[in-house]
């Protein structure tokens, strides 16, 4: 599709539209993926096909998921459905699994909805081989800090417990249209091919890192109350006047670990 499609087609703010639209982030995001033929490749989020036509030249076959009506009749009439294939719906509720092993995920994605959709596709995490994804520069940031950084969360600690995650790309936001009134960033997560410290109870490591991370100026005795004694952290070695964004992933698996079989 042209860029003129731009001009018919008003981008709806609740699906969070901002269509990319600088042909050379565009050229830097299709080289940083560097398809193949016959990857398995699925495009979140395709809009006006901006990266759908890079991505197609180099591909055999593309996925891609679209809940804007509108859009994916443009997409139908553009593209034949051996070649392009759209999964039309909500992708925060779209099963990655039916697409198969070593999926490659792409796409300038949703702002309003992109902490929800990285948790989804951590979710996802065994059957990927890697995301490569815009996203709002603050969450990018947040999403690569190391423990001590400000930006370092409860979003950077669940991510990075499965994925190697490298910040690619700074975008402007002159590179959109509508232009968002925030910057942007490209990312590559790459699923670790063994969990570096795998948490004996996952479900139990993610209460307590949310736990830890819900009141940011709080030392880990208060957040971590009722859950995690102060003889606990003593055992471990932890602090326990320090905050959250002061430990490790490797730290909180060892607490998630202590809570889960106390001794």
């Amino acid at each position: 599709m042209s860029k003129g499609a731009t001009s018919r087609h008003i981008p709806r703010k609740r699906f969070g539209q901002n269509f990319l639209v600088d042909d050379g982030i565009i050229a830097g995001i299709v080289d940083a993926i560097r398809p193949q033929r016959s990857d398995t490749v699925v495009e979140i989020g395709p809009g006006l096909g901006a990266l759908t036509e890079p991505l197609l030249d180099r591909l055999d076959h593309l996925h891609v998921v679209e809940i804007d009506r509108d859009l994916i009749a443009l997409l139908r009439k553009h593209h034949q459905p051996e070649r392009l294939l759209i999964h039309e719906g909500d992708v925060l509720d779209f099963d990655f699994s039916t697409l198969g092993s070593k999926l490659r995920v792409a796409g300038n994605l949703p702002y309003n909805i992109s902490t929800p959709l990285m948790f989804r596709l951590a979710a996802f995490a065994s059957g990927i081989r890697d995301i490569h994804v815009m996203l709002q520069k603050e969450v990018v940031e947040r999403m690569v800090a190391a423990p001590g950084d400000s930006a370092f969360s409860r979003l950077s600690v669940m991510l990075q417990y499965r994925f190697d995650m490298e910040k690619l790309i700074d975008v402007p936001p002159e590179s959109f249209e509508p232009a968002p009134k925030v910057d942007s960033a490209v990312v590559r997560l790459t699923p670790h091919a063994t969990l570096p410290y795998p948490a004996s109870d996952e479900t139990v490591f993610a209460d307590i890192v949310s736990r830890a991370f819900s009141q940011r100026r709080k030392t880990l005795r208060n957040t971590l109350k009722g859950r995690v004694p102060d003889a606990t952290f003593a055992r471990l070695g932890i602090d326990a006047g320090a905050r959250a964004q002061e430990l490790s992933v490797a730290d909180f698996v060892r607490i998630a670990d202590a809570v889960a079989a106390p001794a």
